[in-house]
């Protein structure tokens, strides 16, 4: 199995938070992820609008997706978010995209949009690159 599938497999099964929130990666290539989230009735406040921390926490892990794509450990360093319309409905996409990449950092544009494809929010965020490689298959072994 490539890399990158690999990736993908492990972001959706270890990232447990993710998982327990019903967050998935779709699609993950060099420098890009996509993902789905499936809204319940636990993520909603008391307007029945998805939280802006659950969009954010969407946005943030299909950020890991695209920004650990290169194989090196990388983690969240700085963000920024725009919510652009209420979180209405019960799944979103959201699109991860690294604009700009150096030897210890990477920008990237990350987008969620409601089910009907209506952009709801957009993000600057910056990854900060560990200097480790990103293993999958060798951080399976070490997982509880």
């Amino acid at each position: 199995m490539e890399y990158l599938e690999k990736l993908k497999q492990y972001l959706n099964v270890y990232d447990r938070f993710a998982a327990a929130n019903q967050m998935k990666i779709t699609c993950i290539k060099e420098g890009y992820a996509e993902g789905e989230f499936i809204a319940a009735k636990h993520h909603r406040n008391g307007l029945n609008v998805v939280q802006g921390g659950a969009i954010y926490t969407f946005a943030d892990f299909v950020f890991a997706g695209a920004v650990n794509s290169y194989g090196e450990q990388a983690i969240g360093m700085n963000s920024s978010i725009s919510y652009v319309k209420p979180g209405i409905g019960d799944t979103f996409k959201a699109v991860a995209t690294i604009i700009s990449k150096g030897k210890r950092t990477a920008l990237a544009n990350v987008e969620v949009f409601d089910g009907d494809q209506k952009l709801i929010a957009h993000c600057t965020m910056t990854g900060f690159f560990l200097g480790k490689p990103f293993l999958p298959e060798a951080m399976e072994e070490n997982q509880p």
